[in-house]
């Protein structure tokens, strides 16, 4: 789609998890079959994520690409070049409801405790090494959402032949007479709504080939909660038409993503896409612009990762080496870095002012710890400057 500053566009997302439960996540959606078609003969979609077919070489499974999000995309912005920041408005989200007529009024989500994740290779309770996968529903007031059952992953043969020991691709469709299904659990727990997209980006400039899950200066897998309805992502424009992309829906995720995943759940979503020309921007906090900024009706959050360009400091190698040298100290140290720069140039701050004010009224958070490139967060409550001498 091609479309001018201004426009206000609809999208549709799909979850990659959805043949976590296909029964309820993709049977009798059309747009959702069309997708995860996937026989013997053939896929809909040839491979998830770009680069070679043969993942493995990256440690993925077999046959499915370098990446595992279904992104929808791109959108090409009218008049944007590099050096302009993109505006994306969230204006409204709301969940897809699962099409099945025995699941009518509800809508379904995936929440997978992945060998990706932070607390693998620290678990107490037998077997050691395991990876659990609970489905979660909502209702149509999508306010909160109650698990409805949970299993244990077992070696899944795709449609292909290929044996996936582990969940090396979020995708692959799951056979239900091969897990065990354990009904009840998590009982009388409620987990609240914090609908929001983990995937928003815009096309780096580096590589026309880039795996999803790293996020960087040009957004991607951010997984940051707070980017929902009512809020505002800013994204440093690298190439022309700025090329915005979105997926990773999220019914809910807390900050760390420690498991490896959010509450994985279809959604879809309304943005208004504004652009601002560099040199001719109204609004300061957007020139210069080198990294993903949120803004809330009360906050601006900003974001750092353990490698701002990760594609540019790791060489030819960085696709696969981020995922051996990221660090939270690294990414608090680049999100530290943000927050000043953003208080010096936007409020007019002084370095000491800076710091000051950084160390008794701004909060740091770990957004995540589970996309490659890892995730730390500065929030800045925009009531502790009502008189500064800028934004």
């Amino acid at each position: 789609m091609s479309v001018q500053s201004g426009a206000v566009v609809t999208i549709e997302t799909l979850t990659q998890h959805a043949f976590d439960d296909y029964e309820r996540m993709i049977k009798g959606d059309p747009g959702a079959e069309s997708v995860f078609r996937w026989t013997a003969e053939g896929k809909s979609v040839e491979r998830r994520g770009a680069g070679p077919m043969d993942g493995s070489i990256f440690g993925r499974g077999a046959g499915e690409g370098f990446g595992v999000h279904i992104c929808t995309g791109p959108i090409y912005v009218c008049g944007a070049e590099p050096g302009d920041v993109l505006e994306v408005q969230i204006l409204d989200i709301w969940p897809r409801p699962s099409a099945n007529p025995a699941y009518a009024g509800k809508s379904f989500g995936s929440n997978a405790a992945a060998w990706w994740g932070f607390q693998y290779n620290d678990l107490i309770d037998p077997p050691a090494k395991r990876e659990t996968i609970t489905i979660f529903e909502t209702d149509a007031e999508a306010e909160w959402a109650r698990a409805v059952y949970s299993y244990r992953w077992t070696p899944q043969t795709d449609p292909f032949g290929v044996r996936h020991e582990t969940m090396d691709y979020p995708g692959v469709p799951v056979d239900h007479a091969t897990v065990e299904k354990q009904p009840g659990v998590l009982a009388g727990v409620r987990i609240p709504a914090r609908l929001h997209f983990g995937f928003m980006a815009v096309a780096p400039r580096e590589s026309d080939i880039i795996d999803s899950i790293p996020p960087g200066y040009f957004g991607g897998n951010v997984d940051n909660w707070r980017a929902t309805k009512g809020t505002t992502l800013y994204l440093p424009v690298a190439v022309s038409g700025a090329l915005f992309s979105i997926g990773d829906p999220h019914f809910a995720q807390g900050d760390g993503e420690v498991n490896g995943t959010a509450l994985e759940l279809s959604l879809t979503g309304q943005f208004r896409f504004i652009l601002h020309k560099s040199g001719r921007a109204t609004k300061p906090h957007v020139e210069g612009l080198a990294h993903p900024l949120l803004e809330t009706p009360e906050e601006w959050i900003l974001h750092g990762f353990s490698y701002g360009n990760y594609l540019r400091e790791l060489g030819r190698n960085a696709q696969s080496e981020i995922y051996q040298r990221s660090s939270v100290d690294l990414a608090l140290r680049n999100a530290f870095r943000a927050t000043r720069k953003f208080l010096m140039e936007c409020y007019r701050l002084s370095e000491d002012e800076a710091l000051a004010l950084i160390s008794l009224g701004v909060d740091f958070g770990v957004t995540q710890v589970a996309d490659g490139n890892w995730g730390v967060h500065a929030i800045v409550r925009k009531s502790m400057l009502p008189g500064a001498r800028g934004a």
